[in-house]
C-alpha cells in the first residue's frame, strides 16, 4: 500500500513576510531596518485605505453623488488619509525596479506628511541612503506589495495592522536588549489589558513606546463587542523614534493619536497630560532609572506620598501613575521586582504609605523571569484602584491585597525568552476578577494566590513579595539565588549611582569653598 504524502503545516503569512523580508536585510542593522519595512508596510495601509475611498468617490452614489476624488477634504471628513499620486502604491510599484526608487519613497513619505499634518515629522525618510540596496528596496515593495492582495481593500487594512505588530515584535527579537525600549512583550500587555477590562474611559500610558498598550485596549473592547469610540486614548513618549513608531502603529490600526505627544523632557520634567485624571493606567517604564533629574523635582506636587529617591525612578513612576488616576480610576503597570521589597532613601515608607494611607494596591502578581527582551532584572505588575470600598460591580476589598505568584507560568519560545500563554493569561486574569468581582468565587491556592489583610502586611513590615504570602510549593524555593542575585545586583547598582551623584556634589560645593 502506498504510504500517505507526508502533510506540510503552512506557516502564517506573517511568519513568510518576516523571513522574505529578513533575507533582503543583508548587511543592514536590525534598528535601522525597522524604520525601513515597517514605514513601507504603512505607506501600503495608507494607500490601501485610500483607494477605497476614492473607488467610492468616483462611484458618486448616495452620500458620495457628486464628489470630487481628488479633493482632500472628502478624505478629511472621513478620517482617511490623503494620498498624492506620486504617493500612492500604484505608482511605486510600477517603479519598483528603477534605480532611484528610494529618492522615489523618500519623495511620496514628504508629500504624504504635506498632505496629512497629523503625520508631520512621522514618516520615515531613509530610503535614498547608501546602505539600501535599490534591488532589494524594490523586491521589498514587491513583497509588502503582496500582503493581502486576494483581500478586497477594505479588508486589507486588518491584515496590513496585524502584520505590522508582528513585524514590530521580530524586529525587538531581533534587536534583543535595545528592542525591549520601545516593544514590551504582547503576553504581558495582554495580561494587564485584560485584568483591568478598559471597556469605557480614558487609557493613559506616560511612557508609552510603540503604542501596544493602546491597540490591545482597543482589540480587548472589539473582541467584547464594545464600542472603540467609547475609549480615548493619552500618552507620552520621550523617545523621537519610538514615538514615530507609535503614531504609524496607531494610525494602521484606525486609533486617533491626537493625544498621543512627544517631547525630549520625558513625562517627569515636562508632563504633556497635566490635567488629566485617567480610569485606565497602563505602562511599563523602564527599571531602576537612575538619571530621571530627580534633583530638580524635589518640590513637586506629584509626591504626596513622599520624594522619591533621585538614585531611582520606580517610587517616582508609581507616584506619577497615582496622581492622573481619576476618583475611580485604576492602574496596571510593570515594575522591578525589587520595589516589592526595596527600603533604600525612603522606598519603603513611600510603598508603605501606598499600602496604608492611600489604600491603592489591589493585587500584586510576581513574573515569571525572561518574559523582557531588554533585561534579565525580575518583574512584578501592581495593579492599584482608588476605590476599592464594595460597589454593584465590585466586592469590597479595601482591607486586602491580592498576592499571585506566577514564576511557575510560561514557556520558552528561545534559550533566552519565555511567553505567556493564553491559558496562562486566562488563569491569572480569572483569579483576580474573581476575587475582584461580585460575582466571582474565590479560593487561596497554596503555592499561587492568597487574599491578605493589610494588618498582615503590615507585620511584614510591608514587604509585596506574593511568595511571602501564598505560602511555597515543596519543590520551590521563594530565595531562589539566581533571582534574588540579580535583584540585588540592580538594587545595589542604584545605590551607587546615587552615591556617585552625592560625591560629585559634595566635590562641587568643596569646590567653591576653597575659592
Amino acid at each position: 500500500m502506498a504510504r500517505a504524502p507526508k502533510q506540510t503545516k503552512q506557516e502564517p503569512l506573517e511568519v513568510v513576510l518576516w523571513k522574505t523580508a529578513d533575507k533582503l536585510r543583508k548587511n543592514i542593522d536590525a534598528a535601522e531596518y525597522k524604520h525601513v519595512v515597517l514605514g513601507l508596510i504603512f505607506l501600503k495601509y495608507i494607500s490601501d485605505s485610500f483607494d477605497v475611498h476614492f473607488q467610492n468617490l468616483e462611484q458618486g452614489e448616495g452620500e458620495f453623488a457628486g464628489a470630487d476624488p481628488e479633493d482632500r477634504d472628502e478624505y478629511t471628513a472621513y478620517n482617511v488619509f490623503f494620498v498624492p499620486e506620486n504617493a500612492r502604491w500604484s505608482f511605486l510599484l510600477n517603479q519598483a525596479k528603477q534605480p532611484n526608487i528610494g529618492k522615489l519613497v523618500d519623495e511620496a513619505m514628504e508629500a504624504i506628511e504635506n498632505d496629512n499634518p497629523q503625520l508631520k515629522g512621522v514618516l520615515p525618510k531613509v530610503y535614498a541612503r547608501q546602505n539600501l540596496d535599490p534591488t532589494s528596496l524594490g523586491e521589498l515593495i514587491d513583497l509588502i506589495g503582496n500582503i493581502a492582495l486576494g483581500d478586497a481593500k477594505s479588508r486589507s487594512a486588518d491584515v496590513l495592522g496585524h502584520v505590522f505588530e508582528y513585524f514590530l515584535g521580530e524586529f525587538a527579537l531581533a534587536e534583543g536588549k535595545q528592542g525591549g525600549q520601545f516593544y514590551t512583550p504582547k503576553s504581558i500587555v495582554s495580561l494587564l489589558v485584560n485584568m483591568l477590562e478598559p471597556y469605557k474611559g480614558r487609557v493613559f500610558d506616560p511612557c508609552c513606546g510603540s503604542g501596544g498598550m493602546f491597540v490591545q485596549s482597543e482589540k480587548f473592547v472589539e473582541s467584547h463587542q464594545g464600542l472603540v469610540d467609547d475609549i480615548s486614548i493619552y500618552g507620552q513618549e520621550s523617545n523621537q523614534t519610538t514615538w514615530r513608531l507609535a503614531k504609524m502603529n496607531l494610525a494602521i490600526r484606525g486609533i486617533n493619536s491626537e493625544h498621543v505627544k512627544w517631547n525630549s523632557e520625558g513625562s517627569f520634567l515636562n508632563d504633556a497630560h497635566k490635567d488629566l485624571k485617567a480610569d485606565y493606567i497602563i505602562a511599563n517604564p523602564p527599571f531602576n532609572v537612575s538619571d530621571w533629574s530627580g534633583d530638580l523635582l524635589k518640590e513637586d506636587a506629584r509626591w504626596s506620598l513622599g520624594v522619591p529617591p533621585a538614585g531611582n525612578a520606580n517610587f517616582a513612576w508609581m507616584q506619577h501613575f497615582l496622581y492622573h488616576m481619576s476618583p475611580k480610576g485604576q492602574a496596571g503597570v510593570v515594575l522591578a521586582k525589587g520595589a516589592l521589597t526595596s527600603k533604600t532613601s525612603g522606598e519603603g515608607e513611600i510603598r508603605k504609605a501606598l499600602v496604608s494611607e492611600a489604600n491603592v494596591i489591589d493585587c500584586i502578581v510576581n513574573l515569571p523571569a525572561k518574559l523582557f527582551l531588554n533585561t534579565q532584572i525580575p518583574a512584578a505588575l501592581w495593579f492599584m484602584r482608588r476605590d476599592r470600598v464594595g460597589s454593584t460591580q465590585y466586592k469590597d476589598r479595601s482591607n486586602e491585597i491580592l498576592f499571585i505568584d506566577a514564576r511557575n507560568l510560561g514557556h520558552l519560545i528561545n534559550r533566552r525568552t519565555k511567553v505567556l500563554s493564553d491559558e496562562d493569561i486566562k488563569l491569572i486574569t480569572d483569579t483576580y476578577h474573581n476575587w475582584r468581582n461580585q460575582e466571582g468565587e474565590y479560593e487561596d491556592v497554596a503555592g499561587f494566590c492568597a487574599s491578605v489583610p493589610l494588618e498582615k502586611v503590615a507585620e511584614l513590615d510591608y514587604v509585596l513579595t506574593p511568595g511571602r504570602y501564598v505560602g511555597l510549593a515543596d519543590d520551590e524555593d521563594e530565595f531562589d539565588f539566581k533571582e534574588r542575585f540579580t535583584s540585588l545586583k540592580a538594587e545595589f547598582e542604584g545605590q551607587l549611582a546615587e552615591e556617585a551623584k552625592l560625591n560629585q556634589a559634595i566635590a562641587e560645593n568643596l569646590a567653591k569653598v576653597i575659592v
